[in-house]
């Protein structure tokens, strides 16, 4: 089972350098991100999404190999691969892409532009679909960036443990500071 957290960011940029961060983690084996999303809300109040799987190129990639041999095999039966490679490639990129751009993976886009609408402008959040996670470890890494827990599909209990963790490695660096 799979758990949404979102972490809102002062700054346009901080969410971008958390995810580049957690991407990092997850080649540690610190966490286990399934899908992730920045928002960020820039002065002015214009909200832009950032997606982490674009599924319009994953299609397109997909279809176009599928495509390609597809349509040499039925070029190979015309005595024409060359031509069935082309066209069966062009036909299948841009079926992949057009069921790429009408899927939806992973975080529910209506729940994002809902979050990010209430975003202070020149703030930034980060959505995160968490399989699993070391979370001290995973906290004292994003903890720099003053993370705030804007909603997670986590129980009352663990939501409250989560934003302790943070204050509490916001004290300590604060301490040591």
């Amino acid at each position: 089972m799979s758990d949404l957290v979102v972490l809102g960011f002062d700054g346009t940029t901080t969410a971008d350098e958390v995810l580049t961060k957690m991407h990092a983690m997850q080649k540690e084996h610190l966490i286990d991100l399934l899908d992730a999303c920045v928002v960020i809300r820039h002065p002015g109040g214009k909200v832009q999404l950032k997606q982490a799987v674009n599924m319009t190129a994953t299609g397109a990639s997909t279809g176009l190999t599928t495509g390609a041999l597809v349509g040499m095999l039925a070029g190979l039966m015309t005595l024409n691969p060359l031509a069935g490679f082309a066209i069966g490639g062009m036909a299948g990129a841009a079926m992949g892409a057009l069921a790429g751009s009408l899927s939806d993976y992973g975080i529910n886009d209506d729940v994002i532009k809902q979050i990010g609408a209430t975003l202070p402008e020149g703030s930034s959040a980060l959505f995160g679909l968490v399989a699993s996670a070391t979370a001290d470890k995973v906290i004292a890494e994003i903890e720099p960036y003053g993370p705030r827990v804007l909603k997670t599909s986590l129980s009352n209990e663990q939501e409250a443990a989560l934003k302790a963790a943070i204050a509490a490695a916001a004290a300590k660096d604060a301490g040591t500071a």
